[in-house]
Order: structure tokens, then sequence, then C-alpha cells
């Protein structure tokens, strides 16, 4: 009896000890893992930060050139704060060209562009996407294809048909070449495509019609693909340099893309001045991305490529 007694405890402390190195296997087993995903995110992080400053060097180089002399924005080793900060590039800026004119002019084509844009771009993908009609998916392909003709191709019938209608050196000619996106409606349409069926067909029930559908159900769902590609259209027509150069002449209807080329003449360039004006051209993108960056990050995930 004392026997079989020992020998249950002995089985009972056997299995204490197994169980013991057990849970001590998985315990390490966890901590590994855990060890394992910290170095993988510190991997991650370390790689995005490197990312980074790569990406924004040059942004802090531009800043930091806007405010030295001329002579000394190209000096080597780079001297990032500038030994004499010159404020007054900033004010011969505005000095020394019509840098207002210029802006103002920016200003209006963008917001005009991008809004015209944005009511065609939906109103082609809203067709697209829930108006059945004869091969709209070949069409849709069709108008797509048209990314791939680059600018240079096109660029002078373009600007035969324009002089014909007297539209040229008129920021309205401008309006008219860029209100129509295929960009624009392939994401748009792919935000349409991702609202189920269900929803339209209800309305069209209920006696909406098809602009309603369009106004009250797709646009207030589709407010992150909208925002994206309004962000996509405001830094292109922001940012367009051969587009005014190709189609405007007159000086009180330049951008500041053409004006910045005003301190680059034959006899020199004004470094200092550019730099300067480029950093205050950049203003209102960032301000545009800072407003809209939440509804662009979600536009962009949620834009899949759907059929």
């Amino acid at each position: 009896m004392h026997d079989a007694s020992f020998d249950v405890r002995s089985v009972l402390n056997l299995n204490k000890q197994l169980a013991a190195a057990d849970g001590n296997m998985v315990l390490e087993g966890a901590r590994a893992r855990q060890s394992k995903a910290f170095f993988q995110k510190l991997l991650i992080y370390a790689l995005l930060l490197c990312g980074t400053i790569i990406m924004i060097l040059p942004f802090l180089w531009m800043i930091s050139a806007s405010l030295k002399p001329n002579n000394d924005v190209f000096e080597f080793p780079i001297r990032w704060i500038p030994k004499v900060i010159q404020w007054d590039n900033y004010v011969d800026i505005w000095k020394k060209i019509d840098f207002l004119l210029y802006y103002k002019n920016t200003i209006w084509l963008t917001l005009v562009v991008m809004f015209n844009s944005l009511v065609t771009s939906s109103l082609a993908a809203y067709a697209f996407a829930k108006i059945p009609f004869p091969e709209r998916k070949a069409l849709f392909l069709l108008y797509v294809m048209t990314m791939a003709v680059p600018f240079q191709v096109i660029m002078i019938p373009q600007f035969v048909i324009l002089k014909n209608l007297g539209l040229n050196d008129t920021l309205w000619s401008l309006v008219l070449l860029q209100s129509f996106s295929p960009l624009g409606v392939f994401l748009i349409r792919q935000a349409f495509m991702g609202i189920p069926n269900e929803l339209s067909e209800s309305a069209r029930i209920d006696g909406l019609s098809e602009f309603g559908i369009y106004s009250r159900i797709m646009l207030p769902l589709s407010k992150p693909a909208l925002s994206t590609f309004a962000i996509f259209q405001f830094v292109f027509v922001w940012n367009d340099f051969l587009g005014p150069l190709i189609y405007l002449t007159s000086d009180r209807n330049k951008t500041i893309q053409l004006g910045i080329r005003k301190f680059i003449t034959q006899y020199g360039v004004e470094y200092g001045l550019v730099m300067a004006a480029s950093v205050c051209a950049l203003l209102p993108v960032i301000v545009m991305y800072v407003i809209f960056q939440k509804s662009f990050i979600q536009g962009i995930a949620t834009t899949g490529l759907k059929g």
C-alpha cells in the first residue's frame, strides 16, 4: 500500500514537472515570437524613417536655399542653416514679377478645373458603374486606355483645334482641356462599384430619378474617392508647366510655374528667388493634402480593382 501511494505521488510529481516544462516552453516560444515581431516592426519603422528622410531632404534644401544669397545656394558641403538669413528673397519675388497675378490665375484655373473634373468624372463614372447600356465595358476600356496616350502626341492637334475655336491665349483653353479625366472616371467608378446595387434599385422603385440616385446616394457614399481625385487633380493643374507654356502667351494669363521661369534669364539664374517662389508655390498643395489627408488615405484603400 505504501509502495502504491509512493508510485502515485511520483507520477503526480512527474506530471507537474512535465506541465511546468511545457509551460516554460510555451512561454519562451511566446517571448521569442514577440521579440521577432518587435524586431520586424523596428526594421519596418527604420526603413520608413530612412525613406522619409530621403524624400524630405530636397524640400529642406529648397527652404534652406530660399533663405540664402544667390552665391551661397550651391556651396559644398551644404550649410543647412544659412550664415545670414536673407528674408528679402520672399519680398523680392512679389516685387520683381507680378507674382500675385500669377497666383490668382493659378488658383482660379485650379479650382475651376478641379470642380469641372469632379462633375464630369463622377457623372461618367456613374453611367459606367450603375447604368446598363450596350458595350458599356468596352467603351469604359477604350476611354481608360486614353491615359496611355502621351500628351506630346496630341498637343499639336489640340492646339490647332483651340486656335480655331478662338480660345488660344486664354485660361479657358486649359479649362476645356483638363476638365475631362480618364483617371478620375476610373477612380470614382471603382468606388461606385463598391456600393451595392440594391440601394439604387430600391431608390428607382421609390421613384427617384437617375440624377437623384447619383446626387443623393452615390456621391455621399463616395467622398473618400472624390477627395482622392480632387487632390490628384489639384496637384496636376497647380504644377502643370507644359500646358500653360503652349497655350498661354500674354503675361496677364500666365500661371505660377511660368512666372517662376522669369527668374531664369539668358544672363543667369537667380536661384534664391527661384527657391523662394517654389516654396510659396508649394504651400497650397501642402495645405490641400493636410486638409484631405484622412479622406485621401481612405480613398486609396477603398478604390480597389473591382469588376
